[in-house]
């Protein structure tokens, strides 16, 4: 007869099991990075073979994942080059007849503009367009939400309110790509300390990522407590 474990060990077979999850927990990152640029050389780099694959020799064309990868390497050295012209005079005049070649032509013009707006909006040139985490009651009263302070400026939408309105965006989770334009009063805004990248973590991670707090400045050696306003 088998002896029973001692309470509180595990069996064997347990013990494999929860290695071996603990082994798969740590490798993930490492694949799912080698896995993204991976497809990532194969789009770009396989997009651009056709366009000189017949002009290597044979013995050349037996590692395409080489080629790719330099093909890849090219394309990115090519728009960071023509970044770098678009901040002088005629890398502006060229792009500028381009856009306005492309904004003529029925239809294509429709979609350059609407992507234009969209890359404008949370590009570069717009790091600082959530300039603040928020605390807000949504979707219904009692259930507390993170957002994003977008704006503070008093519009028609605003204005029509009658009372100071804030414009908030609350991203969804974990495609923060997408969310819920809010415009809500001042007073049911509450603001938080924790940065827009904490709160970006945050909001990607579904909540297992939460920054620490109370937040200490240097020179701050005590802070008071904050939670939402009483109703």
């Amino acid at each position: 007869m088998s002896e029973d474990l001692p309470a509180g060990s595990a069996s064997p077979f347990t013990t494999l099991r929860n290695a071996f999850f603990s082994g798969a927990l740590l490798l993930a990152p490492l694949v799912v990075t080698i896995w993204a640029f991976t497809k990532i050389i194969d789009v770009i780099g396989g997009t651009f073979r056709p366009l000189y694959e017949n002009y290597l020799p044979e013995s050349l064309q037996r590692i395409p994942f080489f080629w790719d990868l330099v093909a890849t390497l090219a394309v990115l050295l090519l728009v960071t080059l023509l970044g770098y012209l678009s901040h002088y005079f005629f890398g502006k005049f060229f792009l500028g007849i381009l856009e306005r070649s492309l904004q003529r032509i029925p239809g294509v013009g429709t979609v350059y503009n609407s992507v234009k707006q969209i890359v404008g909006t949370f590009g570069s040139e717009r790091k600082n367009l959530f300039s603040k985490v928020v605390l807000v009651q949504f979707p219904r009263p009692g259930c507390w939400t993170i957002g994003f302070l977008t704006n503070k400026a008093q519009g028609e939408a605003q204005s029509r309110a009658g009372a100071e309105m804030w414009t908030v965006f609350v991203p969804t989770t974990p495609n923060p790509t997408s969310g819920f334009l809010l415009i809500l009063p001042r007073g049911e805004v509450v603001e938080l300390e924790m940065g827009v990248g904490e709160g970006m973590r945050m909001i990607l991670s579904g909540g297992a990522v939460v920054p620490p707090w109370p937040v200490r400045d240097q020179g701050t050696t005590d802070q008071k407590t904050k939670g939402p306003p009483s109703r």
